[in-house]
């Protein structure tokens, strides 16, 4: 860099510090009289004896003369008149390959108390997603590793897939399961709202050494401020984002995005939001987008996403669910039926839809995965029938065919957790069964 480039950097810097005083604090809300300051700017909020410790805040709205500030941690030590410094800047983490292997938090700390390696790079966690004529299609196909998924519900290389089922499903297992055998260049696995307990659990049994030695995990425990769930969502989008700009194919897995929204809804009820559909703020049909649009594909490199989402009651309806669905690239629905079953990934392939899986694969994967699907359907909606021997055998050729393969395509559904499986393994397993 040139001596006249830096001499014109130095004197863009702002050199002045602008400082504030705490007024009061209400729940999560802390109101701040100066200082200046925009929506989503980073302030210090100075606590302790001699106010030497800072606590970090985020600018969240504005309420007449004074900012709201929502903090990153623990509101105990502040004080009325506690110092608070602005940054001009929003949050920042920092970003390289020395993070591939480790556990952060979501303002890019380790959790294990280590510090950062060298040689990392500062990037804003807040960014505009691709603009859409520089977003190269779908075009190729991308191992998940889970037989079901690559043979009938193919993941293209960039697509995003929400993950839709209630509470002890196998939801973290399945992901567990994509993330040691994708072949994606790199994991990057957001925890959010999780309990303490499963983090660790889901790191060592789900992902396991050979998972974790390709992947970076974002954790946001539900204890953690509301603040902090958000930001771990818009940490990891970061992280991802960084290395599809480095060339690399990333798969993000986000558990879960339901969660997020209920942290959105806390700041959005905090600072005075109306609640709208069950209790949603706007902000947060607002965020959700503005979230899921930042992966897929640009012109240096992909992020295929997988977003988890949690259904009350098994309710495929409610408002996160379809405001989810409407926006991503297809859906899985795991069913907590076939989990009572013993099947596992306890995935419904008839209620599950990839929506670019007609453009990635050949003409004979397309058909048989139609075969499949019709075979099974057949049978599900004649069990009650064969069940209570009421059908026939030789009334129906197509019900008698469903009847002979259904126990072979269920046992084809099945896979271990610790199993990896090819795609073209997968397909030709396929193939075979419906050539029988």
């Amino acid at each position: 860099m040139k001596a006249a480039d830096l001499i014109g950097q130095i004197k863009q810097i702002d050199s002045y510090k602008r400082y504030g005083r705490v007024k009061r604090v209400v729940g999560l809300m802390i109101e701040s009289q100066g200082p200046e300051s925009s929506i989503g700017d980073v302030c210090f909020i100075h606590v302790g004896h001699n106010q030497k410790r800072k606590i970090q805040a985020e600018v969240v709205g504005f309420k007449e003369e004074n900012i709201i500030l929502m903090p990153y941690t623990s509101v105990n030590d502040i004080s009325p008149g506690s110092l608070v410094e602005g940054s001009s800047k929003p949050l920042e983490i920092k970003v390289g390959s020395g993070l591939i292997g480790n556990v952060i938090d979501s303002l890019g700390n380790p959790l294990d108390g280590s510090s950062l390696p060298r040689g990392l790079s500062a990037v804003f966690t807040e960014q505009d997603p691709p603009n859409p004529l520089t977003r190269p299609p779908i075009s190729e196909p991308i191992q998940v590793g889970v037989k079901m998924i690559d043979s009938l519900l193919t993941v293209g290389n960039g697509q995003r897939v929400g993950i839709f089922a209630g509470s002890g499903v196998g939801k973290s297992t399945l992901l567990g399961m994509v993330a040691r055998n994708t072949k994606a260049d790199l994991n990057v696995i957001a925890l959010i709202g999780e309990r303490g307990r499963e983090v660790r659990e889901f790191i060592e049994r789900d992902l396991g050494p050979e998972g974790l030695s390709r992947s970076i995990v974002v954790v946001a425990t539900s204890d953690q401020p509301a603040l902090m769930r958000i930001k771990g969502a818009f940490t990891a989008t970061a992280i991802a984002e960084y290395f599809r700009d480095k060339g690399l194919n990333v798969m993000l897995m986000m558990d879960s995005v339901t969660r997020v929204a209920m942290a959105q809804r806390e700041v959005g009820l905090a600072i005075g939001e109306p609640p709208t559909t069950k209790g949603y703020t706007p902000s947060v049909f607002a965020i959700l987008p503005k979230l899921l649009e930042r992966t897929g594909t640009n012109m240096n490199g992909s992020i295929t996403a997988f977003y988890t989402v949690l259904v009350d009651g098994d309710d495929m309806n409610e408002p996160i669910a379809d405001a989810v669905r409407g926006i991503l690239d297809g859906h899985f629905v795991l069913d907590r039926a076939l989990a009572n079953k013993g099947q596992y990934p306890a995935l419904n392939v008839l209620k599950s839809v990839s929506r670019v899986m007609n453009q990635i694969v050949t003409d004979e994967h397309r058909k048989s995965a139609e075969k499949l699907r019709d075979l099974l359907s057949t049978y599900m909606n004649s069990e009650d029938l064969i069940n209570i021997g009421a059908y026939k055998r030789g009334s129906s050729k197509q019900i008698d065919e469903a009847i002979r393969l259904y126990p072979e395509i269920i046992n084809f559904m099945k896979q271990e957790t610790s199993e990896s499986v090819s795609i073209q393994d997968s397909m030709n397993e396929l193939y075979r069964l419906i050539a029988d």
